[in-house]
């Protein structure tokens, strides 16, 4: 065999092996710095994220701005380390919040969330064995947020655990993408 067309087939082996490896780091620099990918195990989203959605998550923003009333968001768990959640952002630092008649009151204006909640009523989780024991109202501390799961009848959110730190937060969800009968901007 001619030791040009060897050296040529060791060339074309070696550009593949480094391109595969070129691909390899920058999407896992892409899923560590950009954008992160979740799959959603409950229902506590429902019914604007179902259980089994797959969803995007942006990472960037977070570098210079802090998650806003509205956001979802996913974070690391207050109670479960290695696990992450997802919640909508209800109230951010120095806001109270306060829970009666099945409402939820943010400085004292009744928030409409007849959009994403479909009536359910939001009750205090404060007496469930195991939780924070929050009493109402309840301003949220620098540094954090209060997050509510959408199914307020079947979700462990800032009602259960407390305020979230804002560090803690890994993404804000971009959209679902998977599976298509769900893709949507969120």
């Amino acid at each position: 065999m001619d030791k040009g067309k060897e050296g040529e087939k060791q060339n074309g082996f070696l550009d593949v092996i480094v391109t595969i490896l070129v691909a390899l780091g920058v999407a896992f620099l892409l899923r560590t710095f950009v954008v992160g990918v979740y799959e959603v195990p409950s229902g506590s989203m429902l019914e604007t994220i179902q259980e089994g959605d797959l969803l995007l998550g942006e990472k960037v923003s977070l570098n210079w701005e802090s998650p806003k009333a509205g956001d979802i968001v996913t974070f690391d768990s207050p109670r479960e380390p290695g696990t992450t959640l997802v919640k909508r952002v209800i109230a951010v630092a120095g806001q109270t919040v306060d829970l009666h008649d099945g409402n939820v009151y943010v400085d004292g204006v009744r928030l409409d969330e007849s959009a994403y909640t479909l009536g359910k009523p939001s009750y205090s989780l404060s007496d469930q064995a195991g939780s924070a024991g929050t009493s109402y109202p309840f301003t949220v501390p620098d540094g954090c947020i209060w997050v509510m799961g959408d199914n307020r009848t079947n979700s462990l959110d800032s009602r259960y655990f407390g305020a979230v730190r804002v560090s803690s937060v890994t993404s804000k969800i971009l959209c679902i993408y998977w599976p298509i009968s769900d893709v949507r901007a969120l």
